[in-house]
């Protein structure tokens, strides 16, 4: 192997992404078990995928396999999130769709960045959606949504006391409770649907990219 292929390999901000995905690993092995130690470390792994950004501009570390890495550790560890959120609560069907919507729109954004010839999936000055523009171009906005998102699973998690479990019961009680949990629930709420609008957007105009490359290469043809 290069040593220049080696060297890529032990970028900081890939490293990072090898200790995420182990935590990971090892979060999910022990989720029923020690639920809070879990959503801790699921957590800060969620932080970590900031921090390698933050060290891949830094030391001009930035690499394709770092973001592929990064962006397919984000993916999995939602997904199997979603998996057992979908487990525990009914109906079910609610986090497996927002599971198929994820990966969907990421996969789409990803693989139509490269047909097009863009360097990042991150690159969408050109879309039509101010929503998106906007989503990506400010990444204090995306880090709340983001940030909202995952800890909104998280939080519904821990709510969970057995594995039939109704989610608009859970929900309706939590906010009874208090009303500093329904403004932390409405907070996380909002992000969580504006992540979700962007999700279906990125789906709709990657899908577009698509087929539009194709018919412009018929067109050349």
């Amino acid at each position: 192997m290069p040593a220049s292929t080696i060297t890529v390999y032990l970028y900081v901000p890939n490293i990072i992404g090898y200790v995420r995905v182990l935590m990971n690993i090892f979060a999910f092995a022990i989720c029923f078990s020690d639920r809070k130690l879990f959503s801790l470390l699921y957590f800060i792994s969620f932080v970590c995928d900031a921090l390698d950004g933050w060290f891949a501009r830094k030391f001009n570390q930035v690499s394709t396999f770092g973001a592929v890495l990064d962006m397919v550790t984000d993916r999995i560890s939602t997904a199997c999130l979603l998996v057992i959120l979908s487990q525990v609560y009914r109906p079910g069907f609610v986090f497996m769709s927002l599971l198929a919507l994820d990966i969907a729109s990421h996969w789409l954004q990803m693989y139509s960045t490269f047909l097009v010839g863009k360097a990042s999936h991150k690159d969408v000055k050109d879309s039509t959606s101010w929503l998106f523009r906007a989503y990506y171009r400010h990444r204090m906005f995306m880090g709340y949504c983001c940030v909202a998102c995952e800890v909104l699973y998280i939080t519904l998690f821990l709510l969970a006391n057995n594995q039939t479990e109704s989610l608009t019961e859970v929900l309706v009680g939590f906010t009874k409770q208090s009303l500093l949990n329904s403004i932390f629930l409405g907070f996380l709420l909002f992000g969580w649907g504006i992540k979700q609008s962007v999700n279906f957007i990125q789906m709709k105009t990657a899908a577009d990219l698509c087929v539009l490359y194709d018919i412009n290469k018929k067109q050349k043809d």
